[in-house]
């Protein structure tokens, strides 16, 4: 059994010591600084199981476009994928955003996370025009500096 519960600052050392091993070696530390998990308490969430981490969501609401979430980041350890943790957490974030005056969620993956993008689909997210097409999909050129496209992808909630 499984819990959910908000993010407090001393979750970040456990959750950088797996972050690159739970993407299959891939150097994604860099993406999720301290401050997340310092300043987006209240909208982030570390699920547990036995008393150890097994999945994540980091998020915030927007300060810019009120009204509107936005999902930073969200792991699930390998070995409990395709359990429904993942989309467990985006409900728990969802219900949240929505307590708070939230009716539109955003997020981003890469062009190459056929994964995530099935996931997102399948979550009811809406691929949002991007200024290119790869491989039938929607891409929004260098979101996120050069050589670094970018699915956008927006959920009403």
């Amino acid at each position: 059994m499984h819990h959910i519960r908000n993010v407090q600052e001393h979750d970040y050392t456990s959750v950088i010591a797996v972050l690159n091993d739970w993407w299959g070696g891939r150097q994604m530390s860099d993406m999720l600084p301290k401050l997340f998990f310092v300043h987006f308490q209240p909208s982030s969430f570390i699920v547990e199981e036995n008393g150890e981490m097994v999945g994540f969501l980091i998020g915030f609401l927007s300060q810019t476009f009120p009204g509107e979430a936005y999902i930073h980041f969200v792991g699930v350890h390998p070995d409990k994928r395709k359990e429904g943790m993942g989309a467990e957490l985006y409900r728990h974030f969802f219900a949240t955003a929505k307590s708070k005056g939230c009716h539109t969620v955003r997020c981003i993956t890469s062009p190459v996370n056929k994964t995530s993008i099935a996931f997102h689909t399948r979550m009811g997210f809406e691929i949002e025009k991007g200024d290119h097409v790869v491989d039938g999909i929607p891409v929004s050129s260098n979101y996120d500096g050069k050589g670094n496209d970018r699915v956008l992808f927006v959920k009403q909630i």
